[in-house]
């Protein structure tokens, strides 16, 4: 007996050694932030980048959609998983960040995630099903081929898990591409003809339409014009504290500028106002 007694006393020195060892749990999540980034666990996000709707010039169509939707969703209505796809810098990502300052006083939180950690997903769901928030999981700039495991992560959340997805979360991505990969010529061969005529998809583009289709609501953009772009850029300079006559007289340096970068977007247009205001002042 005292052998056992002194091998069970060696056992728990052992094992207490071995728990000094190990990294401690880590710390529930700062429910108390708005914006989180997801690294492994919650990571709040000190100072989110906040943007007024109001600011969002020449997508009205798209934000009152987006607006629409979020305003069902932090009141505990039936709201859908948003795509927003198309021309680069044209306000996709921003009319998510205008969603959340409208709307974080009402219980909306933003959670961000990288395209490579889409596959934790089923982690981050588990851990906010049940909080009284409504949260939304951010894809931006999403594109990935299908053999990446995020993807098939992002199609089983969407729908198509065995287990429904909470009625506190929703998926917002944006993409500039429509279907979220990449599309060949190849693919088109696989098209088939039926007896009338009609045209049938191949296997490929099914695959690729099957994502995009499981979000509820799609969103596009397109490149601004001259004029819509002119206008941003004077609604930026007044934001930013210009006059008016030098706001409108700055018109021709916008479009040297917007040639310069090869784009007209709200982002050049922002861009260019910032460089203005700061020039002047």
């Amino acid at each position: 007996m005292q052998g056992l007694e002194a091998l069970i006393r060696r056992l728990e020195s052992l094992v207490e050694r071995a728990e000094n060892l190990l990294p401690p749990p880590p710390a529930p999540p700062d429910w108390s932030a708005i914006a989180y980034r997801w690294r492994g666990r919650l990571m709040p996000v000190p100072h989110p980048h906040m943007i007024r709707l109001a600011d969002l010039k020449g997508v009205d169509e798209q934000k009152a959609a987006i607006d629409r939707n979020t305003r069902q969703f932090v009141a505990g209505r039936p709201a859908n998983n948003v795509l927003l796809t198309g021309a680069r810098g044209t306000g996709k990502s921003s009319l998510v960040k205008g969603v959340l300052a409208k709307y974080a006083r009402r219980g909306l939180r933003l959670i961000e995630v990288d395209r490579d950690d889409l596959v934790d997903l089923p982690e981050i769901i588990e851990l906010i099903a049940g909080r009284p928030e409504r949260f939304v999981v951010f894809c931006d700039d999403l594109s990935f081929d299908a053999s990446e495991p995020g993807y098939k992560a992002l199609k089983s959340a969407l729908d198509g898990s065995i287990a429904g997805a909470p009625e506190n979360l929703l998926i917002y991505a944006t993409s500039n591409r429509r279907h979220l990969m990449p599309e060949r010529m190849s693919e088109n061969l696989e098209a088939t003809r039926g007896p009338e005529g009609e045209i049938h998809p191949g296997e490929t583009t099914e695959e690729k339409i099957s994502l995009s289709e499981r979000f509820g609501l799609w969103l596009s953009f397109y490149p601004f014009d001259q004029d819509a772009y002119l206008a941003i850029c004077v609604h930026w300079l007044r934001q930013f504290g210009v006059d008016e006559k030098s706001a409108l007289a700055a018109r021709q340096e916008a479009l040297q500028w917007a040639l310069q970068r090869g784009s007209r977007s709200g982002r050049v247009a922002w861009q260019f106002a910032r460089d203005y205001a700061g020039r002047i002042k």
